[in-house]
C-alpha cells in the first residue's frame, strides 16, 4: 500500500494505513474513527524494554477501555513472530506487522530507523476524529511511561 508523505504534527490527521495483526486480520486506522487510538511503534518483539512497555500497556488495559481507546502496537516483525509474542505475553491488543514493505507505516510517521531497519520508540495518541493529539518518544533503551498515554487521553476529554 502506498503512503503519501503526510506531515505528522499535532492537530493534523494521522496517516492512514492498513496492516495485518498477529492473526493476519487487516486493521485499518481510518476504520477505527469514533474512538481514540494509542499507536505504539516498538523496535522488536521479545526484547527486554519493548516487552516491559507492552506489559505495562496490557496492565493498563482497563484504563484505556474506560476512555474508549484502542491500543495498536506496531513493529517490523512478521505476523507469525507477533502471534507467538502475543500468545507468550498474553497481550489482548492488536500487534501489527509493518513487515512488508519493510517499515513503510513507521516511515510515514517519521518513526523508522533505516540503519538497523526497525521502528523508533515513538507513540501517537489519535483522537476519535483521526487527529494526532500527542506524540510520545523515548531514546533507545528507555521505556515510554504509560502515564503519558493516560494523561494525553484525559486532555482530549
Amino acid at each position: 500500500m502506498e503512503q503519501d508523505p503526510v506531515p505528522v504534527d499535532l492537530g493534523h490527521p494521522a496517516p492512514d494505513f492498513e496492516l495485518p495483526n498477529q492473526f493476519g486480520e487487516p486493521v485499518r486506522l481510518s476504520a477505527l474513527r469514533g474512538s481514540p487510538v494509542i499507536l505504539v511503534f516498538f523496535p522488536f518483539a521479545f526484547s527486554g524494554v519493548c516487552t516491559g512497555e507492552l506489559d505495562e500497556l496490557q496492565a493498563a488495559g482497563a484504563e484505556f477501555s474506560r476512555s474508549g481507546a484502542r491500543v495498536l502496537a506496531v513493529s517490523c516483525d512478521s505476523k507469525y513472530a507477533l502471534r507467538a509474542y502475543a500468545r507468550d505475553r498474553g497481550y489482548s491488543f492488536d500487534l501489527l506487522a509493518d513487515f512488508w514493505p519493510h517499515g513503510m507505516v513507521a516511515g510515514a510517521y517519521r518513526a523508522f530507523d533505516a540503519g538497523p531497519g526497525r521502528p523508533l520508540r515513538a507513540s501517537f495518541v489519535i483522537d476519535a476524529e483521526g487527529l494526532i493529539q500527542a506524540e510520545i518518544r523515548s531514546d533507545p533503551g528507555t521505556p515510554r511511561p504509560v502515564q503519558a498515554y493516560l494523561d494525553a487521553l484525559k486532555e482530549m476529554v
